[in-house]
């Protein structure tokens, strides 16, 4: 564990961890503490993300631009987010994230996990 003041420079973030077309997962904090992660997802245009959940971390989401939305119950609930909202996905929660507008989603992502986890599904209610 890093004990000291960690600072990761947009500059620096690079393509990571579980993508699907049209969604950019980039990691910012990570490996540094046993508790907490911290990562941004870019969603193009037109782009959703594969059904997927994040096993058994909490995560948080901070929508810094763009209006994009957060899809669960099996499809049937849909949430919108817009620059300055939150969103909690409790651990193991099958969830997607839509962008039907015609410009970028960023999202800044913080789990309950080393390092970010994405199990992407087949669909709803399949591993």
């Amino acid at each position: 564990m890093v004990d000291s003041v960690q600072v990761t420079k947009a500059s620096s973030l690079e393509t990571s961890g579980g993508q699907t077309e049209g969604m950019i997962r980039m990691n910012a904090i990570t490996d540094a503490s046993d508790t907490i992660c911290a990562s941004v997802m870019v969603a193009k245009p037109h782009s959703s993300s594969s059904v997927h959940h994040h096993a058994e971390q909490d995560t948080v989401v901070y929508a810094l631009s763009g209006h994009g939305a957060v899809v669960s119950e099996e499809g049937k609930k849909r949430q919108e987010l817009g620059p300055g909202d939150f969103a909690l996905i409790p651990a193991h929660v099958e969830h997607q994230e839509v962008n039907d507008g015609d410009e970028e989603v960023t999202w800044i992502i913080t789990r309950s996990g080393r390092v970010p986890k994405v199990e992407n599904l087949e669909g709803w209610g399949k591993s």
